[in-house]
């Protein structure tokens, strides 16, 4: 089935999608769950139903849980929602950005049930936020990519301009920096999360342009399989695609979501939950790198996981000043750290990126 006719099953029928797991038991917890792409797209959509399923485990007949899968961002989402919220959902998790305004809405109008949206920044008395501070292992990702780069130009396929995808793109460029200061990011905005072809497309496009590493801000394993098709680097997107470029793979950033949903759904059921703007990272593992190539250098290796360790340990933070901006202004002097606010809204490329951000 294609994309636009699943776009249109869950507007006209979502409530034939809803697909339940968990043990029965007796008055369990309902769980809710709001997927932008498939739950097989080997990315973003997947993770969260990893950790759907972990919240299953660990909870087992105290929970039953409900996932939707391929809900387009707006009007359609709000539906969805607003279907789980009617039905006895307790909890609704709510998966992508362009989920935010619905989600507000229909919890206005459910106000004894708890939200929670991913990569937002609007709460209510019953919603919160959370998100994986992925700009950590992308940081990383730059570091590694310009190490084993030998054209010095790497390729970032973006999503949608928002501040979670400008950041993680400058933080790509200032690991970059960190190898070679005149290295050369070349980005494609694809305006999509999930779209198999349009990724392997701007793959394609970029390495015909002496890209020799491709990093992904979309969801499908698409970009990793191109590049192993012509001997390129590639870097993972949300899960592990090791397994679909086994010698194109560098490494993968992975978002690990199992804690965060147990740990919330605990708080709701002991009655001790608040709306708050939870940030995930490698401090908690929410973000992992499992693994990394074993053509990579091993001083790379190295220097990368010392990277890891002071982000975890909370003594390095890639956002650390000085940071200037394309114009060459200081946005973050010297010794100062962006905050978190700070990071939410972020809307402007670090020094050395090409180009402007779309409108």
């Amino acid at each position: 089935m294609k994309r636009r006719d699943l776009m249109r099953f869950a507007a006209v029928a979502a409530a034939a999608m809803f697909t339940v797991g968990g043990v029965q038991a007796a008055d369990p917890m309902k769980v809710g769950f709001v997927y932008v792409g498939p739950i097989g797209d080997h990315g973003w959509s997947y993770q969260h139903d990893q950790g759907r399923l972990a919240l299953e485990k660990h909870f087992g007949g105290k929970v039953e849980t409900t996932y939707v899968e391929n809900v387009p961002e707006g009007a359609d989402a709000e539906r969805v929602i607003r279907k789980l919220a009617s039905t006895g959902h307790q909890v609704i998790f709510t998966t992508s950005f362009g989920f935010m305004n619905p989600t507000v809405k229909v919890a206005k109008q459910f106000p004894k049930v708890t939200f929670e949206h991913a990569t937002g920044y609007k709460r209510a008395k019953n919603l919160g936020t959370y998100l994986s501070v992925t700009y950590e292992g992308r940081y990383v990702s730059g570091y590694v990519a310009a190490s084993v780069s030998k054209t010095g130009k790497v390729g970032y396929i973006a999503s949608f301009p928002i501040p979670e995808v400008i950041r993680d793109i400058n933080a790509v460029m200032l690991g970059m920096q960190k190898v070679d200061p005149k290295a050369e990011l070349k980005i494609i905005w694809v305006n999509t999360w999930f779209d198999p072809g349009k990724e392997r497309s701007a793959a394609e496009v970029m390495m015909d342009q002496g890209v020799d590493v491709i990093i992904q801000h979309t969801d499908s394993p698409a970009a990793m399989q191109a590049a192993e098709k012509r001997g390129k680097w590639a870097v993972g997107q949300a899960s592990d695609m090791s397994h679909f470029g086994p010698n194109a793979h560098l490494l993968s950033v992975v978002n690990d979501w199992g804690n965060h949903y147990i740990k919330s759904v605990q708080r709701v059921m002991d009655g001790t939950w608040k709306p708050e703007n939870y940030w995930g990272g490698m401090d908690d593992d929410t973000i992992r790198i499992p693994s990394f190539n074993e053509k990579i250098p091993a001083d790379v290796v190295a220097e990368a996981r010392k990277f890891m360790a002071g982000m975890k340990a909370k003594t390095f933070h890639p956002f650390t000043g000085p940071i200037r901006d394309q114009s060459g202004k200081i946005r973050v002097p010297a010794g100062k750290t962006m905050t978190n606010d700070e990071l939410a809204g972020m809307d402007w490329y670090v020094q050395g990126i090409q180009g402007s951000i779309p409108k």
